[in-house]
C-alpha cells in the first residue's frame, strides 16, 4: 500500500499530445447550462459529481473519491490497483509535539459477483480482503485544514479477470465513524495483444515485464485544473503486440467536439511496453473530457474532469463569476475575467489565481478556499429568508467578514425582529431588522456604514491565509 501526504505536484515527463481545439466556447444549442444554485449546490458535494463519472466516492463523515486501475499481472491473472483520495480537514487530528497526527483504517472487500451477496464470494469463492492502518502526520494546523487532495492511498490485488463488487470502508478508530462506497468492477483479461485502459496518474514509471512492479501515483478523481501549469497525465500498457503498432488516441469534450488528436507508438514484439501521455489544462473547455484509446468498438475509454480548482468542482464560467460577486480582491482582474472571450480565460483565470493567493508555496489557494467555505454556509444557514441563502444581506456580511465574536436575537413576542452581530476585530456592530412573520431582514443605516468601514479593513488586509 501506498499512502502520500502530497505537498505539491510533480510532473512525469511523457509522449505530450498535441493538438487542436474545436467548437464554440459557449454552451451548444438545446444544451442545458447548470444554475448557479446547482453548482453552488454541488460545489462541497464531491461524491455527487464523482458518482456521476463512474469513480468509486462516499460522502458522510470520512469523505472519499477513487478509482480502480487493471494492469497485467503474472500468468492470466490481473492486477486491480485502487487509489482512493483524500482531504486533510475529513480527518481529526491531534496534536503531538512535531505536529499533528491523525490515523484512520482502510477496509476492502473484493467479492466475486454482482452486488448484494454480503461479504462473501460468488460461486462459493472467498472474497479477497485487506484491512490497513493508517496515519498521516502535519506540521501545522493550517495543514490540518487543507480541503485540496492531500492524501492518496493505494492498495493492489492480484486476481483473476471476472466480474467483482468492490466494498470500501473507510473508519477512524477512535470513534469508529465511518464512510463506505461499493462499486462492480469488470477486472479485464489483458492478455497477448491487449491495451489497458487509460490511467490516469500523477507519476508513473514503465514496467518491461509483468512481473515488474507497479509504480504509479494514481490520479484517484482524474482531474485537472484549468489555467497554467497543470496538466492531466494517462498511462497506458500494451502486451505481447506482434509488431511496430501506432495506436489514436482522442479526446473529446462533452459536446463531442475533438479537442486533441495524436498517435501512440509502440514497437511490438516486448512483453509489456508502457507509455506516459500528457494533455495540457490551458486548451481544455470546462467539463467532461472523454479519453479514447484506440478505434471502434476496441477502443479503451475514460473519462476526466476539467475544473477552475482540484479543490472545489466548478465547470461552468458564467457561474463562477457569479459566485465570486463578493470576493474582494484584485477586482480589476476579476472584471477583467468577466470581459474576456474564451481563449483568454485560462490565462487570466491563472493570474487572478496568483494575485489572490496569500500563500505560493501552497497548491491551493486559501483565501479562495476561505471564500468558497463561507459562500456554501451562508447558503444554508441564511436560508429561512427564501431564496439563495448566500445573497441576503446576512450572507454578504458573513462572507465578508466572517463568523461573528457575538450573536444576538431579541426574544419572540415583539413585532419586529432584531438580530445584531458583533464584530470585536472591526470594532463594528451590525444590526439587522425585519418585521415579525417576514422574513428578509436588513441592515440598519448605521449598521451599512459599519459594514463598510470593516469591509474597506478587510480589503487593506488583504486576502487571508
Amino acid at each position: 500500500m501506498t499512502t502520500l501526504n502530497l505537498s505539491r505536484r510533480l510532473v512525469w515527463g511523457g509522449l505530450v499530445l498535441s493538438g487542436f481545439a474545436c467548437g464554440s466556447p459557449g454552451a451548444p444549442p438545446g444544451q442545458v447550462v447548470p444554475s448557479t444554485e446547482q453548482t453552488l449546490g454541488e460545489l462541497f458535494n464531491l461524491p455527487s459529481v464523482y458518482q456521476r463519472l463512474g469513480r468509486i466516492a462516499a460522502g458522510g463523515p470520512m469523505p472519499f473519491v477513487g478509482t480502480a486501475a487493471f494492469l497485467a499481472g503474472r500468468g492470466d491473472s490481473t492486477i486491480v490497483r485502487i487509489g482512493l483520495s483524500f482531504e486533510n480537514h475529513a480527518f481529526a487530528f491531534s496534536r503531538e509535539a512535531t505536529g499533528f497526527t491523525s490515523r484512520f483504517r482502510v477496509e476492502y472487500n473484493l467479492a466475486r459477483g454482482a452486488a448484494g451477496g454480503g461479504g462473501g464470494g460468488g460461486g462459493g469463492q472467498p472474497a479477497v480482503q485487506a484491512v490497513r492502518d493508517e496515519i498521516i502526520r502535519v506540521g501545522s494546523f493550517a495543514e490540518t485544514q487543507r480541503s485540496d487532495e492531500s492524501v492518496i492511498v493505494e492498495q493492489g490485488f492480484l486476481v483473476v479477470p471476472g466480474s467483482y463488487t468492490l466494498t470500501v470502508t473507510v473508519r477512524d478508530p477512535t470513534s469508529n465513524v465511518s464512510s463506505r462506497a461499493e462499486q462492480v468492477l469488470e477486472v479485464p483479461a489483458l492478455g497477448t495483444g491487449a491495451i489497458t485502459l487509460p490511467i490516469f496518474v500523477y507519476e508513473a514509471r514503465a514496467r518491461t515485464r509483468v512481473t515488474d512492479s507497479v509504480a504509479l501515483l494514481l490520479n484517484p478523481r482524474g482531474t485537472v485544473a484549468n489555467g497554467g501549469g497543470d496538466s492531466l497525465l494517462m498511462y497506458v500498457e500494451a502486451y505481447d503486440l506482434p509488431e511496430r503498432t501506432t495506436v489514436p488516441v482522442t479526446v473529446r469534450d462533452d459536446r463531442d467536439s475533438i479537442l486533441y488528436q495524436a498517435v501512440i507508438p509502440f514497437e511490438g514484439r516486448r512483453p509489456v511496453e508502457g507509455r506516459v501521455l500528457r494533455v495540457a489544462s490551458d486548451a481544455p473547455p470546462l467539463g467532461q473530457m472523454r479519453v479514447s484509446v484506440g478505434e471502434g468498438i476496441e477502443a479503451r475509454r475514460a473519462t476526466a474532469l476539467v475544473s477552475f480548482s482540484r479543490s472545489w468542482v466548478v465547470t461552468n464560467y458564467d457561474n463562477l463569476l457569479a459566485l465570486l460577486r463578493f470576493f474582494l480582491w484584485a477586482p480589476d482582474r476579476l472584471n477583467a475575467l468577466r470581459e474576456a472571450r474564451a481563449p483568454d480565460r485560462p490565462r487570466l483565470w491563472r493570474e487572478f489565481w496568483e494575485a489572490t493567493d496569500p500563500v505560493r508555496s501552497t497548491p491551493e489557494n486559501e483565501a479562495l478556499d476561505q471564500y468558497f467555505m463561507r459562500i456554501a454556509i451562508a447558503n444554508d444557514r441564511f436560508k429561512d429568508e427564501g431564496g439563495a441563502g448566500w445573497r441576503t444581506e446576512r450572507g454578504e456580511v458573513y462572507v465578508t467578514l466572517g463568523e461573528p465574536d457575538q450573536a444576538v436575537e431579541n426574544p419572540p413576542g415583539s413585532e419586529l425582529r432584531i438580530v445584531q452581530w458583533v464584530y470585536s476585530n472591526y470594532q463594528a456592530v451590525i444590526t439587522f431588522t425585519g418585521p415579525i412573520g417576514f422574513s428578509r431582514l436588513r441592515m440598519t443605516t448605521q449598521s451599512r456604514g459599519e459594514f463598510a468601514r470593516a469591509r474597506a479593513q478587510v480589503i487593506r488586509n488583504g486576502p487571508s491565509e
